[in-house]
């Protein structure tokens, strides 16, 4: 599946990705997984934000680069910002705390005590 085109063809809702698969050594993780909101960008908006990070959020760059003015570089950047916006939401404590016990940064007891203080 090709990641960057996340909607469904047929009802244009946003597609899951089911199965994750390394070529290298063939090992397979099926589940549910979400889909970064910068993977739910267009092509040409992950082009876009990939070429403003690569030059330091330079405006006067991204103009030259892409051949368009000022306010059309804001304005696409303030687009590619709502769109990220809709898609947004910030991890809460909890989350951020199962994330570091899955990644082994704390113990079990650890993630517990600040599951509940």
């Amino acid at each position: 599946m090709d990641i960057s085109k996340a909607r469904c063809a047929e009802c244009d809702r946003a597609m899951a990705v089911s199965r994750m698969v390394c070529s290298t050594c063939d090992v397979r993780l099926e589940g549910d997984f979400e889909v970064p909101a910068l993977a739910r960008l267009s092509i040409e908006d992950q082009a876009f934000v990939i070429a403003f990070v690569r030059h330091h959020g330079s405006i006067k760059k991204m103009e030259g680069l892409f051949g368009i003015s000022y306010p059309t570089v804001k304005n696409r950047l303030n687009a590619i910002a709502r769109q990220l916006d809709e898609t947004f939401n910030a991890p809460t404590s909890n989350e951020l705390v199962l994330d570091q016990l899955a990644r082994g940064e704390i113990t079990v007891d650890q993630a517990l005590e600040r599951l509940h203080p």
